[in-house]
């Protein structure tokens, strides 16, 4: 119960890495509000909130779209109104469009930077707004933990908007992480590698696959658990002295 008596926001919580996380949040101990677009599992199955529920967790879903301001206000007012206070916000929604510099639209540029980034930035930044009215638990006022790529430390093929969008991601946790370590507040990312999630597309091509294999010195792909437990850790009191770090879940892919 590494998370019990703590409130966390997860965005993107519907489908995938999001989905294991509030999970994982939630068998922890955390009173979970869950943020998407949409409550439907793009890789089918039940709820993550009647999941949440049935095993006895506390929770809550809010429809939220977090490239609108005004939407993640709600939000997180909405959780501090119900529990009292935000510990843990994840900002985990994000989109990809899979095409190389060309063939990127403005519009198909525009809609991965207002989710991947600019939902970053409006987490962000309402999360700290919040935790610094907050007292501090162990020396703490609040965590964050954004949820990065590899393809933020390295190209992303065929996928430039989505590589850039997630290079800002780090980048804003290294900032928030200075700016804020003198009033307790910690801000950490974690960046996947190749994760099987069940969703479709050509990210879940034969092709792509094969790729990822090759570059993994692991046996296997990743799975969105693996990602939980990396949040999991850096959402819990054991991740002392610990900020502006852009945690590799990768299985060896920036080793090799």
């Amino acid at each position: 119960m590494r998370l019990a008596d703590r409130t966390a926001v997860i965005t993107g919580t519907s489908s995938g890495i999001g989905r294991a996380i509030a999970r994982r949040f939630a068998a922890e101990g955390a009173r979970v509000i869950l943020a998407d677009r949409t409550e439907e599992p793009r890789e089918g199955g039940r709820l993550t909130l009647d999941l949440i529920r049935e095993a006895g967790g506390e929770v809550e879903f809010v429809t939220t779209d977090v490239s609108r301001w005004a939407e993640i206000d709600t939000l997180v007012a909405g959780a501090v109104e119900r529990f009292g206070r935000l510990d843990v916000m994840v900002n985990n929604a994000a989109i990809s469009v899979g095409k190389p510099l060309t063939e990127t639209s403005e519009a198909e540029w525009d809609a991965t930077m207002d989710v991947n980034l600019k939902g970053v930035f409006f987490g962000c930044k309402r999360a700290v707004q919040q935790m610094l009215t907050q007292d501090a638990r162990d020396d703490v006022r609040g965590r964050i933990v954004n949820i990065s790529s590899q393809h933020g430390m390295v190209c992303a093929p065929n996928d430039i908007a989505y590589g850039v969008s997630k290079a800002g991601c780090v980048y804003i946790t290294r900032q928030i992480a200075a700016d804020y370590a003198k009033d307790g507040i910690v801000c950490n990312a974690v960046a996947p590698g190749k994760i099987i999630t069940g969703k479709g597309g050509s990210a879940q091509s034969p092709k792509a696959l094969a790729y990822a294999e090759s570059r993994t010195p692991w046996p296997r792909l990743g799975r969105p658990e693996d990602i939980a437990s990396a949040a999991l850790f850096l959402a819990s009191d054991e991740a002392t002295y610990i900020t502006g770090e852009n945690l590799m879940v990768d299985g060896g892919w920036m080793a090799n």
